[in-house]
């Protein structure tokens, strides 16, 4: 496990990544006491968050039109459409204190069931919403998040299974935690291990891994990193994939797209979503945050306190 900078000590980030799979289970034994508030089948929602919390936003509106379940739309809180109409608001929102999330639902007050999903229940978002669901189990003390996001995922996704059949190719989360339980030992891909440089990439739901994955190798290791979607990739993007850098694809990668990395001498790096031994993608995003880690080793820098980072973004004057 890695440590931080100048200390014996694993740091808070690896702890936090290595106790995912717990946190998904516990959060899907619990998503069944939650459902009334919790999107409906129907329901026309909207999903909100800030930063790796809206990429769980996006992932997760994705699966759940993808499942047929409802439109779902996923904004960042500060681009929220506060004149469209929605009839569930979810919000994601690890310290209940972002200065975005809590004056959104503040404006939007009336318009619409609000529910927030949230480390601590104790926080100003309480305050804001109709309905409060505390994973404090999954709570951190690293300012970068990790398993806060894919706990809130997992919730999410548990409460899609309640509702009816996945979309084709999602895994249960069951399924999900014990790949989970892989991804937390097994070796780090080699190739990425050294890479200067990565792009990763995803379809679909899985879009809002490859950005978080890219922000998690920001954050922890101040790495660069770009993310996505995975049909845009030859529209540009490709033309920065060379010897010693990386492509990482989450979920299933379009047709020809490995030829296409190998053209350039980059390396590659994709779980088939077809094959049996694949990851769900969402544990492959562990093997990210581990790689992030990683690279902050190397690198002599503390994952646990980013650089200009903060835990939450708390604006003195937003209106200012």
């Amino acid at each position: 496990m890695s440590t931080t900078h100048g200390s014996a000590h694993p740091s808070h980030t690896a702890h936090e990544i290595a106790t995912q799979p717990d946190c998904w289970r516990k959060a899907a034994a619990s998503a069944a006491g939650h459902s009334a508030a919790l999107p409906g089948r129907g329901e026309r929602v909207a999903v909100v968050g800030c930063g790796t919390s809206w990429f769980m936003a996006l992932a997760y509106a994705e699966l759940r039109e993808q499942a047929g379940h409802g439109e779902t739309d996923a904004f960042a809180a500060s681009l929220f459409p506060v004149n469209r109409r929605y009839d569930r608001i979810v919000a994601l929102t690890r310290s209940g204190t972002t200065t975005e999330v809590v004056d959104l639902l503040t404006r939007i007050q009336g318009q619409a069931s609000v529910t927030a999903i949230t480390a601590d229940g104790t926080t100003p978002v309480a305050d804001v919403a109709d309905s409060v669901i505390v994973l404090d189990h999954a709570d951190e003390k690293s300012v970068v998040q990790t398993r806060f996001a894919t706990t809130a995922l997992a919730l999410l996704r548990a409460h899609l299974e309640s509702q009816g059949p996945l979309p084709e190719g999602v895994r249960t989360i069951a399924e999900a935690a014990e790949d989970a339980e892989l991804a937390v030992v097994a070796p780090l891909p080699g190739d990425m291990r050294t890479a200067e440089q990565i792009t990763f990439l995803g379809d679909g739901w899985t879009y809002g891994l490859a950005l978080e994955a890219g922000l998690k190798m920001r954050e922890a290791a101040c790495a660069w990193t770009e993310a996505y979607p995975a049909m845009e990739y030859r529209h540009g993007p490709i033309s920065i994939t060379a010897p010693g850098r990386g492509t990482w694809v989450f979920g299933p990668a379009p047709h020809g797209l490995a030829d296409d990395v190998a053209r350039t001498g980059g390396a590659y790096l994709a779980e088939s979503g077809g094959s049996a031994d694949a990851l769900d993608p969402m544990a492959d995003l562990i093997r990210a945050q581990r790689l992030a880690v990683h690279f902050a080793g190397t690198r002599g820098l503390d994952p646990d306190r980013p650089r200009a980072l903060t835990r939450s973004v708390i604006l003195a004057d937003a209106h200012g």
